[in-house]
């Protein structure tokens, strides 16, 4: 498995500089969509066959620890394995479904080679030892959204490419600044040794703001959401399903607990700053889900409000682990990444079937569709599946994610904020109610009228993100052991580690 590792990153960074060589052949198109199959495939069986293996560290190109700040290392352990899976589980399914869905679009080389690149970049994140290279990797990924966010060329998508473009480059600069403050600091850009000798100062605590600033923005947490509501509408349904479903929680969640967790000793402020905010999105989110009639637009703020519960369960973890409280801990950590699963699988799910009601209809407004069920039922099951999983009803998985986060929240005594989740999940599914009133229920509307199912590719993909929602909560017993305990003992084992250190280097 360590001579497999680094393949993770070259083989998508590879594809992507090959695919442009296509665009030219008579029969490019065909070839990059057998290529795209092919590499995602790959990833996701390299994927799933990580799990389960020890930790492993890489260094690339004979450096090594002793290089100071020249050595470049890749990590994997458990936490970045469950990541993995959930990245190219999703990045599998989007390709799947773009065979079809980007016939429509001039150049599918060019999109493929976008998407791979975002791939790497995500997989990069994920997989980063040192703080320097995660910045590389996270831009990477970042370019590539921006182009494909703006990849259609109409008026509306250069401009929530643009207003992407502006707001992602400052949340670049805030991170990039909290890494030359630890570098300056420490001299290192290994994460593990700058946790060994960071001092506490308020030099440090700078970082720390910028950092929250910086992968906030990243995550779309509100008061950093302005750009999202935009760029996921505008973006082709694959690659608003990417962004939505495993983008901002690669490049934002993921990266932030990384190292508040692991690198930085995280302290009660930093802990009540991520509960407050996870609280504001969660809020925010919804309110201004509720009242959108653009399909895609209604689903961009609804991420704001699911990745809400998640910061705030991480957020509510590092509280219980600073009280000493491990085991209902480990069940906020639980409750995060298990609705960070569901939330990529899920909200991908609705985003293709967004993108489906589009291609069949030619509109993505609530006010215009209606009795898509009658026209196309598979896509109707499916857009009703994921609208119940978001809602948090039972059996589906969302229900029991959220369920998890709510009692561990109880269970610490912030009994206010368990409302605040019990309300918002409440409001969800008066949003998702709406949606399956207005698109699938009642006669046919015009533009529905003349529809007819989507292609067999098409759907494909939303069958099995659908599987995956129904079957995912109901067999959290069975995988519990092998995804998610793992991953968030790594986050308590960094964290104990960066406190002891803290304890040492203060002489206590």
């Amino acid at each position: 498995m360590e001579t497999m590792l680094p393949f993770i990153i070259a083989i998508p960074l590879g594809t992507a500089f090959l695919l442009p060589l296509l665009e030219k052949s008579s029969v490019g198109a065909k070839l990059s969509e057998i290529l795209a199959v092919v590499v995602s495939s790959a990833l996701l069986i390299i994927s799933v066959t990580c799990l389960g293996n020890p930790d492993i560290q890489y260094w690339m190109g004979g450096w090594s620890l002793g290089s100071g700040a020249l050595g470049i290392n890749i990590i994997l352990d458990r936490l970045s394995c469950f990541m993995l899976v959930v990245v190219n589980s999703i990045a599998f399914v989007s390709t799947i479904y773009s065979l079809n869905y980007m016939k429509r679009y001039t150049s599918q080389p060019i999109f493929y080679c976008l998407f791979f690149l975002m791939v790497t970049g995500m997989n990069g994140v994920i997989l980063a030892g040192d703080i320097f290279n995660l910045y590389v990797f996270l831009e990477i990924a970042a370019i590539a959204s921006y182009a494909l966010v703006a990849f259609g060329c109409e008026k509306e998508e250069l401009e929530a490419a643009f207003k992407y473009l502006v707001l992602g480059t400052v949340g670049s600069a805030f991170i990039l600044l909290g890494i030359a403050i630890l570098y300056n600091q420490t001299g290192h850009l290994n994460m593990s040794e700058i946790a060994k000798i960071l001092p506490q100062n308020n030099v440090v605590l700078l970082a720390a703001a910028f950092f929250l600033m910086g992968f906030g923005l990243k995550a779309a947490m509100v008061p950093f959401h302005a750009w999202l509501p935009d760029a996921h509408p505008s973006a082709p349904a694959p690659i608003s399903a990417m962004l939505s479903g495993v983008l901002i929680k690669a490049l934002g969640v993921y990266a932030l607990i990384r190292i508040f967790f692991g690198v930085l000793a995280i302290n009660s402020h930093i802990t009540y700053i991520l509960m407050f905010i996870g609280c504001l999105s969660m809020i925010i989110g919804v309110l201004l889900a509720i009242g959108q009639s653009d399909f895609k637009r209604l689903l961009a703020y609804s991420s704001i409000s699911q990745m809400g519960y998640i910061v705030l369960a991480f957020g509510l973890a590092g509280e219980l682990l600073l009280l000493k409280k491990t085991s209902w801990a480990n069940l906020a950590l639980l409750g995060g990444l298990f609705h960070l699963m569901n939330h990529a699988t899920s909200k991908s799910l609705l985003f293709l079937c967004s993108g489906a009601t589009e291609y069949a209809t030619g509109t993505r407004q609530l006010n215009d569709l209606g009795g898509i069920k009658h026209r196309m039922p598979l896509t109707g099951g499916c857009l009703r599946i994921a609208s119940l999983s978001m809602s948090g009803i039972p059996p589906f998985s969302g229900f029991w994610s959220k369920l998890i986060i709510v009692i561990a929240v109880m269970q610490a005594g912030h009994y206010w904020i368990g409302a605040i989740a019990i309300l918002v999940s409440f409001m969800t599914l008066l949003t998702y109610l709406k949606v399956q009133r207005s698109v699938l229920d009642g006669d046919c509307s015009p533009l529905v009228a003349n529809a007819r199912e989507v292609p067999m590719a098409m759907c494909l993909a939303m069958v099995l993100l659908a599987i995956i929602c129904v079957c995912a909560g109901l067999l959290l017993p069975w995988y519990k052991d092998v995804l998610f305990d793992p991953a968030g003992s790594v986050l308590v084992d960094n964290f104990e580690k960066t406190i002891n250190l803290l304890q040492m280097a203060s002489g206590g």
